[in-house]
């Protein structure tokens, strides 16, 4: 059977009976690349150096730490796991297969019905093309340590 067969039995299946994690993953990453989230084709405008990343890295901790951490891998977000879906890692291969275009896109819009609230009235573009920069050039996992956010004490 083809992966698309699959992915078409797993849809009409999920009215119907429990789907697998694993399966329900894939289909939901299948509509979010197919039907959801538009923008494939945009490119981004800026330049791929060490300062548009460190642009980049500058916004996202301003924006996108509270729910993504420091390192957007939920390092130290107490609630990522817990969330109907979770938190993505933005180190994930779900997010990174994603075009420039589709990852703007994302950050201006969200995609429905994830948590995650769309920016496009809060970040000018100026700021969102180099998070997605930042994105491409995500830290390994922890070594940014936990948002200052959560480590507070009363």
């Amino acid at each position: 059977m083809s992966r698309v067969q699959e992915l078409r039995e797993s849809v009409l299946l999920m009215f119907c009976e429990p789907v697998p994690p694993e399966h329900a993953r894939l289909i939901m990453n299948w509509t979010k690349h197919t039907m959801l989230v538009d923008s494939k084709t945009e490119r981004n405008p800026l330049i791929d150096n060490p300062a548009g990343v460190t642009d980049g890295k500058e916004a996202f901790l301003r924006y996108c730490i509270v729910c993504h951490g420091l390192d957007g891998q939920n390092t130290g977000v107490p609630f990522a796991d817990r969330m109907s879906p979770p938190v993505p890692s933005l180190a994930s291969k779900d997010v990174q297969t994603d075009t420039d275009g589709q990852l703007k896109w994302i950050i201006d819009y969200r995609i429905w019905p994830l948590g995650m609230p769309g920016s496009k009235n809060t970040l000018s573009d100026e700021e969102i093309w180099p998070i997605v920069l930042y994105l491409r050039h995500s830290p390994p996992a922890g070594n940014l340590g936990k948002p200052e956010i959560y480590t507070l004490t009363r």
